[in-house]
Order: C-alpha cells, then sequence, then structure tokens
C-alpha cells in the first residue's frame, strides 16, 4: 500500500544517495520501458512547484526514450542491501538498447500511480514527474574545468515537476 508523503520528506536521504550508489530513472515510450541510474541531480523548486533535476547524457538509451515521452518517475532505494547494490551497479553500467534490465536483474516495474511510467516495486521511495522543462548543456557557456574533467559528452537536464510522491 502506498503512503503519501511530501516531496521533501526523505530529501536529505536522496541527496546522500545520489552521491552513494544513485537512484533509478525509470522512463517509459511506447511500450518499451527502462531504468538507468543516475548519481547527479536533485530536488528544489523552480517556478513555485516542486521539481525533480535530472540530468541524463545525450548519448544514452534513456535520452532517446524521455525525448519522445513527457513523463518519468524516479525510485529511491533506501539503504540499499548488497543485492540492490549490485543491481545499481549493473542498471548502471549497460544499456536498455541491449536488454530488459528489469528481467535481466529481477526487478518488479510497478504501474506508476498518476503517469504511465513504472516504478521499480523493491524499492521504498517513489518520485512520478511530468517533463515541464528541458535543457542541454551549452559546452561554451561551462567552465573548461568541469567541461575537461567531465564531459565525454553532455547531458539534457529534465526538470520533472514532482507529481506524487510516495512510499510503498
Amino acid at each position: 500500500m502506498a503512503n503519501d508523503i511530501k516531496y521533501d520528506t526523505f530529501i536529505q536521504e536522496v541527496t546522500h544517495q545520489l552521491g552513494h550508489g544513485g537512484l533509478f530513472l525509470n522512463t517509459k515510450a511506447g511500450d518499451t520501458i527502462n531504468t538507468m541510474v543516475i548519481g547527479w541531480g536533485g530536488i528544489t523548486i523552480f517556478w513555485g512547484k516542486p521539481i525533480f533535476i535530472a540530468p541524463v547524457r545525450q548519448s544514452r538509451y534513456t535520452h532517446e526514450l524521455l525525448e519522445k515521452s513527457s513523463e518519468f518517475s524516479v525510485s529511491v532505494p533506501l539503504k540499499p542491501d548488497e543485492n540492490m547494490k549490485k543491481t545499481l551497479a549493473f542498471c548502471g553500467s549497460k544499456s536498455g538498447r541491449d536488454m530488459d534490465k528489469f528481467r535481466k536483474c529481477n526487478i518488479t516495474p510497478v504501474g506508476g500511480r498518476s503517469i504511465d511510467v513504472p516504478i521499480i516495486g523493491e524499492c521504498p521511495l517513489h518520485y512520478e514527474c511530468k517533463i515541464i522543462y528541458k535543457t542541454d548543456i551549452v559546452p561554451n557557456t561551462l567552465d573548461k574545468t568541469i567541461d575537461d574533467k567531465w564531459y565525454p559528452d553532455y547531458h539534457t537536464l529534465y526538470f520533472g515537476e514532482i507529481l506524487n510522491c510516495y512510499t510503498i
């Protein structure tokens, strides 16, 4: 059973998990679902709305799916056990172009409550988001030291209005 919570109830835990194993970013375009792991991003306020900013490199399969969709979900593995840590590592290093990561990792796609994108049933915390803005990193406006260190290819930043936040 899902319990609705305020978007910022677990903000410290989400921020911690971003830097220590990552979060699952889930997408759906048509009948195709995918998950990837993000280690950057976060929750903030823009335009008077709670926003989840999800950076996705333009070379990623998830980027391709997000460009065909208007929604995404984020599933947060709070205090992941060893099995979940292995799942995060796998999903963060393999492409959904090559396999069904849900099937390969034995993780359960569960229908979203307010969007048509699944969540991961094995995670306790979920954000359902509607994309309200996106922007590409512009290389010539980026600090050169950051560009040199972090960018073999650039991100698109997806600003998702948090429509629903809940635990299961």
